[in-house]
C-alpha cells in the first residue's frame, strides 16, 4: 500500500505496465496491476544459472511506448531486476521504474541501479538504508503508518489483511 500510494501521487500521465522481472512475482504484479487502474501486465522470463546469477530470457507482454513498474518483493544484488530492465528499454518501453519493499542492496546493487537504467528505484524502510546505500535515484518511503495501522488491527482483533485490500 505505501508504494502504491505514492506512485498514484505521481500521476504518471504515460501508459502504465506492470512488470513483474520473474515468473514467481506474477502474484504479486497482477495485483499491483489492479490496483493501478488495472494496467496491463508483463512477465520477464528468465533461468536462473545460481545463486545470484540470472539470464533473461524473454518478455511477455508489451511494453512499447509504455512506463513499465517493475515490482519485486526484494532487491538484493539487482541482477535480476537490471537485466529486467534493459530488455524493456530493448523492447521499447519510455521509463522503467523499480519498486521493492525490502532494499538489501548487496554490492554490486548500488552501480546497477544508479547506472541510468532506471527513472526511480522506490524502497520501503523495512531494512535501515546506510547513507553510503543512498544514491540520486533512489527514493525510500516510511513504511511507519503502514506499521502503526497493523498493530492497531491488532490490538483490536481486527483483520490485518483488510489494510492490504
Amino acid at each position: 500500500p505505501v508504494i502504491l500510494d505514492y506512485l498514484a501521487s505521481k500521476t504518471i500521465s504515460k501508459d502504465l505496465v506492470v512488470v513483474s522481472p520473474d515468473v514467481g512475482g506474477v502474484v504479486r504484479a497482477r495485483a499491483f496491476a489492479k490496483k493501478l487502474s488495472d494496467a496491463p501486465l508483463a512477465i520477464v522470463d528468465k533461468r536462473r544459472q545460481g545463486h545470484n546469477l540470472s539470464e533473461v530470457m524473454h518478455l511477455i507482454g508489451d511494453v512499447k511506448g509504455k512506463v513499465a513498474i517493475m515490482v519485486d518483493d526484494m532487491i538484493d544484488t539487482a541482477g535480476t531486476i537490471t537485466s529486467g530492465a534493459a530488455l524493456l528499454k530493448q523492447e521499447g518501453a519510455e521509463a522503467v521504474y523499480a519498486c521493492c519493499t525490502h532494499a538489501v542492496l548487496s554490492p554490486p546493487a548500488i552501480e546497477r541501479l544508479s547506472g541510468g537504467i532506471f527513472e526511480e528505484v522506490i524502497v520501503t524502510n523495512s531494512i535501515l538504508l546506510p547513507e553510503d546505500k543512498c544514491f540520486p535515484q533512489l527514493t525510500v518511503l516510511s513504511m511507519a503508518n503502514l506499521v502503526a495501522e497493523t498493530i492497531w488491527h491488532v490490538h483490536r482483533d481486527g483483520s490485518v489483511s483488510s489494510i492490504f485490500q
